[in-house]
């Protein structure tokens, strides 16, 4: 049985130039309690695909799996699809931010491209329930980095 069988019924596939290796590295030095478990190598030359060269590489992300492809140019990543990171306090808010608009970019409200391209956002999860407040709301939108202390702030200040 492939390891691809054993996988959740839905798991995000992503596609990178040719860089899928240096992408799953760095992926699994952000994040704790991950791990690479299969890649698939190309059996022969075809077309700009050398034999013995990463097609695609099965990782794990904190108990989310993925799977990364070397397919070439011409699909870049879009906003269309992010990646939310649910984070617990500031300091995790802080720490996926860090590490994750190193040689990225940073938007707005919590969202950023990381080196790849790849979106995300980081989050923290008692944001739903705090932007419900008109005054949360707004403050958030001011940001780029998400500050809950400040939300919270806004949030009390009706």
């Amino acid at each position: 049985m492939s390891v691809f069988e054993s996988y959740p019924r839905i798991t995000p596939f992503l596609w990178f130039d040719s860089n899928a290796e240096e992408a799953v590295d760095f992926y699994l030095s952000v994040f704790k309690n991950s791990r690479k478990l299969d890649e698939l190598r190309a059996a022969t030359d075809a077309g700009q695909t050398k034999a013995g060269s990463v097609l695609t590489i099965s990782f794990e992300l904190d108990g989310q799996k993925f799977i990364a492809l070397n397919a070439g140019p011409g699909n870049p990543f879009t906003d269309a699809i992010s990646m939310a990171i649910r984070c617990d306090s500031q300091e995790e808010v802080d720490y996926y931010w860090e590490k994750l608009t190193e040689g990225g970019k940073e938007i707005q409200c919590g969202w950023l491209h990381d080196k790849f391209g790849l979106s995300w956002q980081v989050t923290p999860g008692k944001l739903p329930e705090l932007i419900k407040n008109p005054k949360a709301f707004q403050a958030m939108m001011g940001m780029v980095k998400i500050d809950i202390a400040a939300i919270e702030r806004a949030a009390g200040s009706l």
